[in-house]
């Protein structure tokens, strides 16, 4: 008998810290981990020094938090412009500065972009997101989901960078599975970069290749 393939809730987180380490390790050039162990919490909630929250919703429900200490938020950020090529004495040094917030919450963006990506592509669902915004807060805010959730779920998971500054993630979602009842081929993962390297070759070729032959023979040319 075929074994059948289950996709659980941590599988799902699993997926999610991927996608962060993915995106901050090649916005910043340097290792970003996350710990081998999660820890099971019973509610979510933004503490400080900032962070941002992100609901999204389609195939499944739920919420996702990210909590910076000002040191791991400042690291990321100032890495990440100088790789944009930004200079040093240009950069705002306190983790309260809205282009702080203005880029983490880009980041933030493009990490759960990414996880909404894959997400789709391995289980053949749908799931749409909000817009992250970075907050800078000095006291905990306890965040739910605004919706009904029959076996809610929340993990947190401890993310470490280079310079070993400490950030979380929580997730919360409702106890679910996917299960793989027929073979599915995965579509891959498309190359934004790819697709305008070859926009341009194509651009780039005289005229009379890319017209049609069949065309060109039928005008008699």
């Amino acid at each position: 008998m075929k074994n059948t393939r289950v996709i659980s809730t941590d599988d799902i987180l699993l997926t999610l810290c991927n996608s962060v380490t993915k995106v901050l390790s090649a916005a910043t050039g340097s290792d970003v981990n996350y710990s081998a162990m999660v820890q099971k919490i019973h509610k979510t909630c933004l503490k400080p020094d900032i962070g941002c929250f992100v609901l999204f919703d389609g195939g499944f429900s739920g919420l996702v938090l990210m909590n910076f200490t000002a040191q791991a938020a400042l690291e990321i950020y100032q890495t990440y412009m100088k790789n944009m090529g930004i200079s040093e004495n240009e950069l705002a040094t306190q983790h309260t500065s809205d282009e702080v917030s203005n880029v983490m919450g880009e980041l933030m963006n493009q990490s759960i972009g990414d996880f909404t990506g894959k997400i789709g592509r391995e289980l053949h669902t749908s799931i749409t997101q909000n817009q992250p915004k970075m907050l800078a807060i000095n006291k905990q805010v306890l965040i739910s989901v605004d919706t009904n959730l029959d076996r809610p779920q929340a993990r947190r998971v401890t993310f470490v960078t280079a310079h070993n500054n400490i950030f979380y993630l929580e997730l919360a979602m409702d106890k679910t599975e996917f299960i793989q009842i027929a073979d599915i081929a995965e579509s891959e993962e498309t190359d934004p970069d790819q697709i305008i390297a070859e926009a341009n070759q194509q651009a780039e070729k005289p005229v009379a290749q890319v017209v049609d032959q069949d065309l060109l023979d039928e005008l008699g040319i």
